[in-house]
């Protein structure tokens, strides 16, 4: 292992623990703001399904299971997804495809396992290369839905890939507004390689406006256009990933953007902001991005779109450093809980029922799956989904798929089977002397704690199995680089 690599094992495994530590006192508030308000989804036949729905999937960018006010969180507050989820179905176990960015993405948009393709191999996509990307013959969610008649448009964050190789509008989506790469200064787009980015489709453009507005503005155009065709909308915010700004920080963007043209660049440079940022900003910009949504779904209302419009809304992976996972252990990098665990929040007034809560598990995949039938699209027989439709289940009064949940890293790995979990991980563990396998039952220990691989060996060794099966088919990682 390099010593960057070393530093970065470190940190995530330092930040799980203050991850931990922070969650235990925050433990006597937490309680979701919408719990007297739900109850318990049951699968029902909705009838005839209106044709083509658009499609609007919002993701946030490293926002962990109990940062929401309707997940928990005790001092944040979102009324505007608040409302969003009492106006459908709110899942309580809902899972990205990867604790990290760019692999989640590439799940989303291939509704396949990251690990099918190189570019998904990578955690995450740091530097541009020809490699690291979705190539441009493969069946994207946009691409498909665009075969179906859709318009098809990007804002915010691609992270599939780098120009002169990749784009986003070269595999589906008519126009691309955002940043390529996996994180910018919210002012001077600069990324953490000292690059600038900033693009309208390929073509670089500067605004110093902050990203979250930029994002939100684009967005509401695009939706106050007149359509006469079915649309999809991937909308992928930055907020809240590092660096910690609101919108009213230019003082320590000029700071962080200076250092990163300095020199001090990479996932552990000056944006990274590993000597800054506050739970107050941390609680400002997520704040800042439910009002953001808020506008999005005023757009959707003022235009009469609204009860034509599915609308999701998820995360790419779990929180980090400011984030709040409580009651599940472990944050971004690592398929703990706290890495992968999400909220997601599906609406679509007028078909599904609102003021819903779910504990169908449900991972990114699913969603592409899904959306694929709504707009009466199929997969390519070549490239078959990994996730599983929820349109018999939400739609057509079907028992959920119950299919297992399986997540692969360099370091780490697991799968969800009902409500068992098997979880191995190759770096140091709390009390462990060495790297050992896990099985937790998520049903009764939901921050596995419990570790019952002895006691259960027979479950351990069925979920290993089904966990080898799936890794069978996919690419192995390359050797670790050294340096």
């Amino acid at each position: 292992m390099t010593s960057q690599m070393s530093s970065l094992s470190r940190r995530r495994l330092l930040g799980a623990a203050g991850a931990a530590a922070g969650a235990v006192a925050l433990t006597p508030s937490w309680a979701s703001a919408n719990a007297a308000q739900e109850s318990e989804f049951a699968p029902a036949d909705r009838g005839r399904l209106p044709e083509k729905p658009n499609i609007l999937v919002i993701l946030a960018d490293d926002l962990g299971w109990a940062d929401l006010s309707c997940y928990g969180a005790p001092e944040i507050r979102t009324p505007h997804l608040d409302r969003l989820a009492l106006s459908g179905i709110r899942f309580t176990d809902g899972y990205a495809a990867s604790p990290l960015c760019s692999p989640t993405r590439f799940g989303l948009y291939t509704g396949r396992y990251p690990g099918r393709l190189a570019g998904g191999l990578a955690e995450p996509i740091v530097r541009p290369n020809e490699t690291d990307g979705i190539p441009l013959d493969r069946p994207t969610l946009a691409g498909m839905l665009k075969e179906q008649g859709y318009t098809t448009r990007m804002f915010g964050k691609w992270h599939c890939g780098y120009l002169p190789w990749f784009s986003p509008t070269r595999v589906g989506w008519d126009e691309f507004f955002g940043a390529m790469g996996g994180a910018v200064d919210y002012f001077s787009k600069i990324n953490p390689n000292g690059d600038f980015d900033l693009y309208e489709n390929e073509v670089q453009v500067e605004d110093l406006g902050y990203f979250t507005d930029l994002i939100t503005d684009r967005t509401v155009d695009f939706i106050r256009e007149k359509h006469r065709k079915p649309w999809l909308a991937n909308v992928n915010f930055t907020t809240p990933h590092w660096p910690w700004e609101g919108p009213k920080d230019v003082a320590i963007s000029k700071e962080l953007t200076a250092r990163t043209l300095a020199g001090e660049t990479g996932d552990n440079g000056a944006l990274a902001h590993w000597d800054g940022g506050s739970r107050e900003v941390f609680k400002e910009m997520v704040e800042g991005l439910d009002a953001a949504v808020g506008k999005i779904l005023e757009a959707l209302d003022a235009t009469g779109q609204r009860r034509n419009t599915v609308v999701l809304f998820t995360s790419d992976n779990g929180g980090e450093r400011w984030s709040n996972m409580w009651p599940l252990y472990g944050n971004k990098g690592d398929t703990r809980e706290g890495g992968v665990r999400v909220p997601a929040i599906l609406s679509w007034p007028g078909t599904l029922p609102g003021r819903k809560v779910s504990s169908t598990p449900v991972i990114t995949m699913d969603w592409t799956a899904t959306f694929v039938e709504l707009g009466a699209a199929a997969p390519d027989p070549a490239h078959p989904f990994d996730g599983v439709s929820l349109v018999d289940h939400l739609l057509r009064g079907k028992p959920a798929p119950g299919h297992d949940l399986f997540w692969r890293m360099r370091n780490s790995r697991a799968l969800r089977r009902g409500d068992w979990k098997f979880y191995y991980s190759a770096l140091p563990q709390p009390g462990m002397p060495r790297p050992t396998p896990q099985l937790y039952n998520l049903a009764v220990d939901q921050r596995e704690f419990a570790n019952l691989a002895t006691k259960e060996p027979r479950k351990l060794s069925e979920l290993v199995e089904a966990w080898e099966a799936i890794n069978a088919t996919l690419l192995p990682y390359p050797p670790p680089t050294n340096g």
